[in-house]
């Protein structure tokens, strides 16, 4: 447990700096996780990182989770980086005839998408006006929503959630995380009326309960099928990237996509 609080307290007092200093001190902690936790994805899947159609899966990962570019760069739209990944994948099991598989190049594909979506938002979210304050609300609801499932759901949780997948979750607790990601959202909302609603910001907290413990039962289910209890161990104590990201990498691009963060 020291060992946790250590890395907890050290880890995030330096994202959080990263996070107020923005600009490419953030992006380029974001486009690093993000790579790490490809890397990490990839080894749970048991596929070699030196293989072509993996180290271009790192390439899709760092063009897509890749905020903006200086206004004299040209990157192509996420959605053309997606298709031509796609396409390559595809061609990469004609040219190996089927030595690299469809089914390798799928769980490629998905795992680049996935993580690379999820960073890419985290990112594009600092860069909004008033970035820091809709980064720190985001992030705010999702660790409330953490904190009130794992502390309600210790105290009177007894109704199993999902046992099959993770046998500790609770209803109760589950309910209590929304109470308090709501909750969070509204007092941001009376720090700063002028620039949240509260009906937006109960919207937010909302998203960020459920849709944060729908990610992290995603993560987990994963895991259990592999039949490994972390992503990694870059983080002493908390386990990968994947296993402190996997709320964070549904949230974002949720809320971006129903416009919540610009209401």
């Amino acid at each position: 447990m020291g060992q946790r609080i250590v890395t907890g307290v050290v880890a995030g007092t330096a994202f959080i700096g990263l996070l107020i200093a923005g600009g490419w001190f953030y992006a380029g902690l974001l486009l690093l996780l993000a790579l790490i936790g490809y890397w990490e994805y990839v080894r749970l899947n048991g596929q070699n990182w030196l293989r072509p159609d993996v180290l271009i899966g790192f390439v899709a990962v760092f063009l897509i989770a890749i905020p903006s570019l200086p206004a004299d760069w040209e990157l192509p739209s996420d959605m053309t980086i997606v298709w031509v990944l796609m396409f390559i994948l595809l061609c990469g099991t004609v040219i190996s005839k089927n030595r690299i598989q469809l089914e390798h190049v799928s769980v490629l594909f998905l795992g680049a998408v996935y993580v690379g979506t999820g960073f890419h938002y985290m990112a594009l979210t600092r860069e909004l006006e008033h970035g820091i304050f809709w980064s720190a609300l985001t992030f705010a609801c999702i660790w409330a929503s953490d904190a009130g499932a794992y502390f309600v759901g210790k105290a009177i949780g007894r109704t199993k959630l999902w046992p099959a997948i993770s046998p500790n979750k609770t209803i109760e607790g589950a309910l209590g995380g929304l109470v308090m990601a709501v909750a969070v959202g509204v007092i941001f909302a009376a720090f700063q009326p002028e620039w949240l609603a509260y009906g937006q910001a109960a919207l937010i907290g909302l998203t960020a309960a459920v849709a944060g413990q729908m990610g992290d039962l995603v993560q987990s289910a994963y895991k259990r099928f592999r039949g490994v209890k972390d992503s990694g161990q870059l983080l002493p104590g908390h386990g990968g990237v994947l296993d402190r990201t996997d709320s964070w990498l549904i949230v974002f691009p949720l809320v971006h996509m129903l416009g919540l963060l610009t209401m």
